[in-house]
């Protein structure tokens, strides 16, 4: 514990045991499944803003953005631009669908349009999704307080994992929202805080900052060209786009949140409020990525020992020091940006901000993950447990499910978090699983909610080419020299954008080569409601 003093750990402890005390606090209030799942639609739309705004504010952005930012540009940036019009699309058509519905699943729809068939698919695509974003949040908070403490990766996950099982359990959606209400701002104060400090041991200052950044074409957001095979502008838009919709239209996490509104009215704007707050908070982690830069490009000597360390841990053990000091002066930037900014923490933090910005790392992770182990015992329970092993089931074996389901998921979560030790970016990690298992989900939902003509065989056969498409797409890289041109040749991010497209056209094809269409006339066919 040598890079924390007293102070910090006070801070850390007392922030700890306050968001326990929150739980324990809206434990009282949680009688039934309506209150735990939504609040029972008492929650303003500015608190939901701010919620949804702390989830997208994960520690992949606390530590993954400026790690990123680090070791390439900006072209990750594009992301968080395509946002106003996945929120637009969200506002106008998918919030006032899922309040007319009534249901607190997002999924419930899809077998009643398609069958349980289409509802269970996507409810294993949705938890698969949540998986890989817990454990890569539980990753990012390892790899900072690892650094601070020299505790184990695998030891600080389970004591972090075991205080956020303990308080999601305990409050329910109502502690989630109003702890990320509070979390949203910690986090932020914790990123000015961090970018003040960088400035303020920066010789030249933002100037200088400024001038190294450009230098190394820091700033660049892509190339313009219509290249998709690179991760260029138009790549990481179409992405950003695609995963933003599938964010705001089909995940549970954000479905949820529009239940805990008084009115749609209150949903739809706490989905703006969500972009008008990241959008800035975003540009700034790029912002203290670059100017971590160009502080180590004035002062590389202080960053040795980051290299040393990541070199060592893909050496055998037998290497020795020479070997250990070549192997650390061929290393890249994107090799160790994820730890640049632990270690400019533990350098050149004074005693009691660290403390300040660990917890708000903590918020950050914690946010995101209590919000993900709610909506997936919510699916799990409504979805899974309750439509194939117990229907009917009565209000407190509801709430002991959606309590299990909770525990549950936050142990998966753990333990996906400890098979990620070793990547080089969870940014890049959390994309690419994000892009895979959201694909299909999205294509799927968009077919079901558009199209009034396409029927159960139809959405199964497109669904079914799809995740060939899919599986094509994510695993033919790995084929031999020999195979060279059955490789996908898109780069990775293409195929969430790629999976929905042939899901959602190839269900229209059918419909369209079926000679007789039938008229969505069936009551089971939902038709989207306009706001």
């Amino acid at each position: 514990m040598n890079n924390l003093r007293v102070l910090d750990l006070a801070i850390i402890a007392l922030y700890l045991v306050a968001m326990i005390a929150v739980g324990v606090y809206f434990a009282r209030k949680n009688k039934n499944p309506e209150q735990y799942s939504s609040a029972s639609g008492s929650i303003p739309g500015w608190a939901i803003g701010m919620s949804i705004y702390a989830t997208f504010l994960s520690s992949n952005t606390f530590l993954g953005v400026p790690g990123k930012a680090f070791g390439t540009n900006w072209n990750a940036f594009v992301f968080s631009v395509s946002m106003p019009l996945a929120a637009w699309v969200a506002a106008r058509y998918f919030v006032p669908f899922y309040r007319s519905t009534g249901e607190i699943s997002a999924y419930t729809h899809l077998e009643k349009r398609f069958g349980s068939w289409a509802r269970t698919y996507a409810v294993v695509c949705f938890l698969l999704t949540q998986l890989a974003r817990i454990g890569s949040i539980f990753f990012g908070i390892a790899l900072t307080l690892q650094a601070l403490t020299g505790f184990s990766m695998e030891m600080i996950m389970l004591v972090t994992g075991i205080c956020i099982i303990v308080y999601t359990v305990l409050g329910g959606i109502e502690a989630v929202i109003w702890t990320e209400v509070v979390q949203g701002v910690i986090k932020t104060f914790g990123a000015l805080l961090i970018l003040y400090l960088i400035v303020e041991n920066m010789p030249g200052g933002v100037a200088n900052i400024g001038t190294i950044g450009q230098q190394n074409d820091k700033f660049s957001l892509g190339g313009f060209a219509p290249d998709f095979t690179q991760s260029t502008f138009w790549v990481v838009l179409l992405y950003g786009f695609f995963i933003n919709l599938n964010n705001f239209g089909v995940d549970q996490n954000y479905v949820q949140r529009y239940h805990t509104a008084a009115s749609a009215k209150q949903a739809a704007k706490s989905i703006w409020l969500c972009v008008l707050l990241y959008l800035p908070a975003s540009l700034l982690f790029f912002v203290i990525g670059t100017a971590l830069f160009a502080y180590y490009q004035v002062h590389p000597e202080l960053i040795e020992a980051v290299k040393l360390k990541v070199a060592a841990e893909r050496l055998p053990l037998t290497a020795s020091v020479a070997q250990i000091s070549q192997a650390a002066a061929q290393l890249l930037p994107t090799d160790y940006g994820d730890k640049v900014m632990p270690h400019f923490m533990v350098t050149k933090i004074p005693p009691g901000f660290v403390g300040l910005i660990v917890s708000a790392i903590l918020s950050a992770a914690m946010s995101t993950i209590s919000s993900g182990m709610n909506a997936s015992a919510t699916v799990f329970t409504a979805d899974i447990y309750e439509r194939y092993f117990k229907p009917n089931l009565s209000g407190r074996q509801t709430m002991r499910m959606l309590h299990l389901g909770t525990v549950v998921v936050g142990l998966m979560g753990m333990g996906t978090g400890i098979a990620m030790i070793g990547v080089k970016s969870v940014l890049d990690v959390w994309w690419e699983l994000s892009g895979i298992f959201a694909a299909g989900m999205l294509g799927l939902f968009l077919l079901a909610v558009i199209s009034r003509q396409t029927r159960n065989h139809e959405a199964l056969t497109a669904t079914a080419i799809g995740v060939l498409v899919i599986l094509w797409m994510t695993f033919s890289p790995s084929l031999p020299e020999s195979f060279g041109p059955l490789r996908n040749p898109l780069h990775k991010s293409m195929i969430i954008v790629v999976g929905t497209l042939t899901i959602f056209l190839i269900g229209l094809l059918l419909s369209r080569l079926r000679k007789s269409p039938v008229v969505a006339s069936r009551p089971e066919e939902i038709e989207l409601p306009v706001h």
